[in-house]
Parts: C-alpha cells; structure tokens; sequence
C-alpha cells in the first residue's frame, strides 16, 4: 500500500469499517494516553454486490466461549485439515464437506479479499415482512390527503405476499379489520386508556388462545411447509397479504376522513398517539414476535390525552421547549418518555421496527418519542408539511429497491463482535439495543450500550453506522511480540427482505506498536475523519443526559490533550506549535461539532434537536462529516465549479454558492449575481452563459435531492435575503460586525455575531497547548 490514506479507503470499501487508530499502541497505559479512544464506525450492510453467493452455513470455532467464525486470517493446515483460530488460537478440525481444499483449491471464506463474506443461511425460510400502519387522523383535509395518497401509492411498491395491517387514532383509536368485503369493520378503543398486551389480546380476540378465527388468510403459501404453518398460526383478520386485500385497503383509505370529534376554538384536537402505537405494539408482540415487522406512524402534531401525552389541548399552553426543560418546567415530558421508552424497548425485544414520520409547522412530539426510532433502527422523518414533496419523495424512497429488485432493507438483526484477547468491547452508539451478551471480551468500562458483546437491531440499511468502542486491556509489562496484529470480527445477523436470513461476517486485523518507541507508526494510522465522527457520537450521548456547557468543555479537553500529546511546539511558544497533516483538519472539525445544532440547543426545539442526533447517531462517515462541517461550493465565471473554505471569505458578491448541510441545500446567489438575476440578464441569447452559470447549482442540488435519504429541503435565496440566516449561521466568522474595518476587495461579507472565529479557536487552542500550566 503507498499510503495509510488508501489503507483507509481500501478497508472501508471492503469492509464497511473504519478505525480511529490504524495502528494499535500496544499496552493499556499508551491507549489512555492517545486521547481519542480506539474505535471504528462499522457499516454492517455496505454495497457489496461483488461479493460471491455462498449458500452454506460458516464453520464456527469449536471453543464454547469463542465461536469466532473461519477467515482469512486463520492459519490453515492443509494436510491435517485443521484451521487455527486467530482470536483462541484453537484448533478445529475442518467439516467433512471441506476434504477435498488445499492451497489451490481454497473456500472462499480463507481468500484475502474476502475479509467481509455474506452466507445464505438455506435450512431456515422466514415469514413475510409485516407492515402496520398508524394513522393520525387529526389533520386538516390537504395534510390527511397526501398521507393516504402515499399510502395508497406503497400498496403496489411492497411484495404481495407481505402482510399489511391498519390503525387510525383521533380522539378514539381504531383497529381496522381487513378482506372483509362489502363494509369496513373496526374495533375501537379509547384513547385515555393504556392497555397492556394481554388486553389487546383478549379485546382483538388473537393470540395463541383464539384458534377459531385462524384459517381466513391462511392459505398455504409457496415455500412454506408444515412445521412453518405451525409457527404462522396466529394470522388474523387485522394483518393480511397484501395480495389479498389491497383494493379494499385502498377504498378504505380512500373513504378515510379527518376525525369527526369537534375542536372547539382555542383548543387542540385530541390525539391519543400513545395509546394508539400501545395497541399497534401489542398487537405485533402477540401474533409476529421476532419476524421482521415495520410500525409505521404518521403523526401531524403532538398527542394531547392519555398515555404518552406530551401537551393538554389548551393552545394557550405552548408545548416545551428546551427553556422549559433547563427549568424543569415541562410537566408532561417525563411520564411520557417513560411511556415511550417502555414501548421502545419492547418493540425491540420482539425484533420490530418504528418509524416516526411527523409533520407539522409545530412540534410533535418527537423529543418524548425519540425512543422508538433509536432503538428499533427505524426512520424519523421531520417536516412541515405531509403534502410537501420532502414527505412524498422521502416515503416513496423507504421502498427503494437495489439492482435485483429487492428492498433495501433488513429485518430482525444481530450484531455480534468478538475480539482479540488484547482488547475488549467498551460499547455501541448508534440505533440498537444491548442483547445482554456477557462473553470474555467485554470491558469494565462503558461507553454508549456497554456491558455486552452484542446488539439487537432490528432495522439495517446499506447506510446504517454503529460507532463501537474498544478498549486495550494487554497490560504495560506484557509487551506484544513484534509484528503481532490484533483482530475484530464483526457477525451480523439479519432477515433479508427477499426472507432469506443471512449471515454477513467481517473480519478486521491491525498492527500492534509500542507508543515508547515508534510513536510515529501510531500518529501516521490516525484517521482524524472517523476520529471526529466517533468522538460527535460521544458528545452527543453525553449531552443526552449531561448540560450543553459540559459537554463543550469535555471537548475542548479532550482537543487540547490531543494537541499536547501529537502536536510539535516549544514550551510556552504558541508560534512554534505544528500539528502533522494526520492530524490537521480534526481542531476544524472539532470547532464545527461546538457550533453546530447538534450541541447548541439555542434557536432549535426539542424535536429538532432529537431529529438533528438521531441521524448523525445513524448515517455513515461521508454524511456525518457533512452533517458537522457543510461543503461549501463555488461556481464563477472564473473557472469550474470548485468547493471553497465554509468561510465568510468565500462569500463574494460575483459568486454563486451551494451548501450542503445534509438537512438543506442552500444555493446563494452573491449580490451582483441576485441583482443581474433580478434584471433578468438569464433571459436574453447573448447572456447564454449567465444562464448556465445559475442552471450549474441547480443541477448539482438536484443530483444530491434525488439520492439523499431523507431528502433535504431546498433553500434558493440570495444576498441579504432573510433565508441568507441558513448559510450565515454555518460558516466561520472570520469576518464579523466587529472586524470589519478595511473594506478590501476580497473582504466577503461581513456576520452580525460575537461567536469566536476558527481562527481565534485556533489561536487560543494553541496557547493552552504549549503551556506549561495546563
């Protein structure tokens, strides 16, 4: 490899993992001091449609307490057919179906390009994915047409023998029977009441006890034999093939109105969110536990009665914000995140996903339903509007298919780490629950969901990113013999959507180094990018349960003790201070992540802010480096399209600039450029090429509007236009109300904040660094 640079890119493309550190130091004392943890952001569903189709079980070490899965880094013996385990160091015995390998003959499981396989578990068939709608009714007629229009539209894009079901709530909630013909039929409940499983059960008359109503949708399905048919028997009236009963679905949501209960002025409708999904979980806790299995809500404002309630129906009252919470000021919040959180957690016991798409111009209570979504892996969705293209498009991509035409998406996973005996497992931060796997490679120390070697997840997408944390546990007078390499081995198991179940198995190995003596090695392995990103989840899991000021100041110390251990200076010199190209950009990331919604609470609700770090906690490497430090690009008459510093600087008045922050596009048009575009200069023949100067960024924005889940808004503005607040709020002040005193040619465009500039970060990060004091 020429450069640790392609190493990096190499491994992530391969094995969907990225490491802070490339190189491991060598004891635990040299670990704590690097500052940064060790720890890798790991990709379990990466794109991999290059790899081979292996239909057959993998071979398992035969030690009881390692069960570390054959790979390339096994040392193989050919002619005693015996593989040595890399993490036991066992040695097992090769299955009788390998006789015939040897060095020319290899399975694909030992070849080195195959460090990440996907076995095709083939013995075990799995039922259908489940979907469950839940329909808030409490919308005005526009908002309420849209969603049942999407609706209807996802009918024709799931598989036809998926299994469908649905619930309205308002002031009352209603479990809709479905394939009977002729009139609907619903069970309704009231929204005050919280309901245990058992009730639901017995009320809905399913379960294990309620044989007589089993063989309606019960018809033998292709591929399934007797001992499934056993396993499937609690179908029921409320959850049918999608085949059977999509034309009355679709005339049901058709004839859907909006709730008839009557909001009287001054007052907010009624809504039983929580005790709606109550029901929606156990209806699927007592007919589909452990099968792959979507809740999906559509909720247009927050729940206003019974359990989950998060705001009365007075409007005079205001929901909380994040003032009231420092206050402790916001009476509904805790018993309704109690709520929430216990149906979190039971819908990830039970291996189903909840997705939370809330629209609405004010808050729906997101904060209090957070849960659901980051425990059970599933999309949260937030906007203004469900008649917004931002809804439509960003649904209509949940049923995305890849080249075979299969959804991306997997059910019911588990992911499973195991270690070399050097290291151990400190935790996860990411959207899944601990599995409580107590195995010999978990750390005493926390870090996110610790104490196991496990994780429950029970939605994967080809993008979905856990960050996981390790910890050096070889002690200081032990040393590791040279050249010796550390392992991780990531297995995770999932539900296909095709309902194959699959086995994807990633093995990593890196080199050990002695921090005394070749510091150097372990400075050049340093990947600052997933450092940042792994050093946000940190943050951001923190500030869930620390203050904001806290918080901050953990960053800086941890920034400045970075500085101190790997930058180059003399003592009490801040001019003399030099930090290598390994570590460059990471003081600018830091400095982004303090700014950012993320961490600053101000001027964002409590839902966004729960929005904002569930998807930083979910989306991989690439995305969460946008998310904390936008691109800017550029596009003048001066040459190409180009990205530019996210800098007041690059703001000029003869530019166009596009941003992305992940959440928005922005395209700002400079004031020149906003004041020929006013004088329509774009519509006259020999201004052509002003007219492709204002098409470029439209065109860039479009490519990143069709592929990004969920997809961004789209903010077209220009100088001093009020929307300008989107692009002014990100870049760094260099420039400022204050500083302004020269008005230089390239001086850009000068920010009204007193917040403090990269460069003033910059300066002061490196005074505490060299000083002897600190």
């Amino acid at each position: 490899m020429a450069t640790y640079q392609e190493f990096i890119q190499q491994n992530e493309d391969r094995d969907g993992v990225r490491f802070s550190w490339n190189v491991w130091p060598s004891s635990r004392l040299e670990a704590t001091r690097m500052v940064v943890p060790l720890g890798c952001l790991f990709t379990p569903l990466k794109d991999r449609p290059d790899l081979p189709p292996v239909q057959y079980d993998p071979v398992l070490c035969t030690r009881p307490t390692c069960r570390a899965v054959l790979n390339p880094f096994c040392q193989i013996d050919y002619r005693a057919k015996l593989w040595a385990c890399n993490f036991c160091f066992q040695r097992n015995p090769f299955p009788p179906q390998y006789a015939a390998i040897s060095e020319q003959h290899q399975p694909a499981e030992i070849i080195p390009q195959f460090s990440t396989l996907e076995y095709t578990v083939t013995r075990q068939t799995c039922l259908p994915p489940v979907f469950l709608i839940v329909l808030d009714t409490c919308m005005d007629e526009e908002d309420l047409q849209a969603v049942k229009e999407s609706l209807q539209m996802s009918l024709s894009l799931l598989p036809p023998n998926a299994l469908i079901g649905l619930i309205t709530f308002g002031k009352m909630v209603q479990v809709h029977e479905l394939g009977c013909e002729g009139c609907s039929k619903s069970y309704v409940f009231r929204g005050t009441k919280d309901l245990n499983a058992k009730q639901i059960q017995d009320m809905l008359g399913i379960g294990k006890g309620a044989m007589p109503q089993q063989p309606r949708g019960q018809q033998q399905q292709p591929g399934v034999h007797g001992q499934q048919q056993k396993q499937q028997l609690p179908s029921n009236r409320f959850l049918q093939p999608v085949h059977k009963c999509d034309m009355s679905l679709t005339d049901l949501l058709g004839e859907l109105q909006s709730d008839p209960w009557p909001v009287i002025q001054g007052k907010r409708p009624l809504r039983s969110t929580g005790s709606a999904m109550s029901i929606a979980v156990g209806l699927l806790e007592c007919t589909y536990p452990n099968t792959g299995a979507r809740i999906m809500l559509f909720t247009g404002g927050p729940c206003t009665q019974g359990p989950g309630m998060v705001v009365n129906d007075e409007l005079r009252h205001p929901i909380r914000s994040h003032h009231d919470i420092e206050k402790d000021n916001a009476k509904y919040m805790k018993k309704a995140m109690k709520h929430f959180e216990a149906l979190a957690q039971r819908s990830a016991n039970n291996g189903h996903v909840v997705d939370v798409y809330a629209f609405n111009l004010d808050q729906c209570g997101l904060h209090e339903m957070k849960f659901m979504p980051n425990y059970t892996g599933g999309h949260t969705v937030m906007g203004d509007s469900f008649s917004s293209s931002l809804f439509k498009q960003t649904f209509q991509r949940v049923f995305s298919k890849d080249t075979k035409g299969e959804f991306k998406m997997g059910f019911v996973g588990n992911i499973e780490v195991k270690t070399s005996r050097e290291i151990k497992i400190s935790g996860a931060i990411g959207s899944c629950v601990s599995a409580n796997v107590k195995s010999g490679c978990v750390s005493d120390t926390d870090i996110g969901i610790g104490g196991t070697s496990a994780w429950k997840v029970c939605g994967l997408y080809p993008t979905t990113t856990y960050g996981l944390y390790f910890e050096v546990v070889n002690q200081h007078n032990a040393p590791i013999p040279q050249g010796g390499r550390g392992y991780v081995q990531f297995i995770t198991h999932y539900q296909h959507s095709s309902g194959q179940k699959r086995i994807r198995v990633s093995t990593c190995a890196r080199n050990w180094a002695d921090a005394a003596t070749s510091l150097q090695h372990i400075n050049a392995g340093f990947d600052q990018e997933a450092a940042a990103v792994l050093m946000a989840r940190m943050a951001i899991h923190k500030a869930e349960t620390d203050d904001g000021p806290d918080v901050l100041r953990w960053l800086d110390r941890m920034l400045i003790r970075l500085c101190q251990k790997f930058g180059d200076y003399h003592k009490d010199d801040s001019n003399s201070f030099r930090f290598s190209e390994m570590f460059s950009l990471y003081p600018q990331f830091m400095f982004h992540l303090r700014r950012s919604q993320f961490l600053q609470v101000f001027n964002n609700s409590p839902d966004e802010t729960s929005y904002f770090r569930h998807m930083l906690n979910r989306e991989d490497l690439t995305q969460s480096l946008i998310m904390i430090q936008p691109i800017l690009y550029s596009y003048s008459f001066n040459g190409p399209p180009e990205p530019v510093l996210l800098d007041t600087s690059s703001i000029q008045p003869d530019r166009i600039l596009l941003m992305d922050t992940f959440f928005q596009i922005v395209i700002y048009h400079g004031e020149t450029i906003a004041q020929w575009r006013r004088e329509q200069y774009q519509e006259k023949p020999e201004y052509e090429n002003f007219k492709q100067l204002l098409q470029a960024p439209i065109d860039d924005a479009q490519d990143i509007l069709t592929t990004r889940f969920p997809m961004p808004r789209y903010i077209d503005t220009e100088h001093e236009d009020s929307q300008a607040r989107f692009l002014l709020s990100r870049v760094n002040p260099s420039q400022t109300h204050n500083t302004m005193s020269g008005w230089g040619a390239d001086a850009g465009t000068a920010v009204l904040t007193d917040d403090v500039s990269l460069q003033t970060f910059m300066e002061h990060l490196k005074k505490l660094a060299v000083s002897s004091s600190s």
